[in-house]
């Protein structure tokens, strides 16, 4: 199997895109509230997203997540919010077990592979929902157009990740699964506080 397929292997029972949250986002039944918990909340992870980067010593991709960040920023205030710290127990854990991958290289090439092989097509999904069905300031949509296609970050860790040794891109690949279930548990949180009423 390679590496690639290894990857997504790991990736796939956590596919985002199948999370109730997306989809209910995708379909415009997310109450206003989840939305503004999603940004608070969520915005702590992105806000670690540079550290990942950091660490694989890739300065510009660096930049680009803190000015990825600001346009998370953005979409807070235009849903009347603010990110802060992560409160929900899920999310904060994302955030700890993130700023712990994003230390190691080659678990940091794993974790950031998980999000970033899936995002084109939940921020894709994300600005949809968002254009069709949710009467919102334009400031809420830049994050999501701005990562709407596939910048080749995805492609760019897997080739990182294949200069590796097997017991490191092992490591890699536990770091990917780790970050697909951390990922789906944050929204789960979300989801069941705020959606499941």
């Amino acid at each position: 199997m390679s590496l690639k397929s290894a990857l997504n292997e790991r990736i796939a029972p956590r596919n985002l895109l199948q999370h109730p949250f997306y989809q209910a986002w995708e379909a415009g039944e997310l109450p206003l509230e989840a939305l503004q918990a999603y940004a608070r909340e969520y915005g702590a992870f992105i806000a670690q997203m540079p550290l990942g980067w950091e660490t694989l010593n890739d300065a510009e991709t660096a930049e680009e997540e803190r000015e990825h960040a600001a346009l998370w920023s953005d979409f807070a205030a235009g849903l009347d919010t603010a990110v802060g710290s992560a409160q929900m127990p899920a999310v904060a854990k994302l955030v700890s077990q993130s700023q712990d991958w994003f230390r190691q290289p080659e678990q940091a090439l794993g974790a950031l592979y998980a999000f970033e092989v899936q995002q084109p097509a939940t921020a894709k999904s994300k600005l949809e929902g968002l254009k069709t069905h949710y009467d919102l300031p334009a400031s809420v949509e830049p994050y999501f157009e701005e990562h709407s296609h596939n910048e080749h970050e995805a492609e760019k860790l897997l080739a990182r990740m294949q200069g590796l040794s097997a017991e490191q891109q092992a490591n890699a690949l536990d770091a990917a699964e780790g970050m697909s279930q951390a990922l789906w548990d944050a929204l789960s949180d979300i989801y069941e506080t705020h959606c499941e009423m």
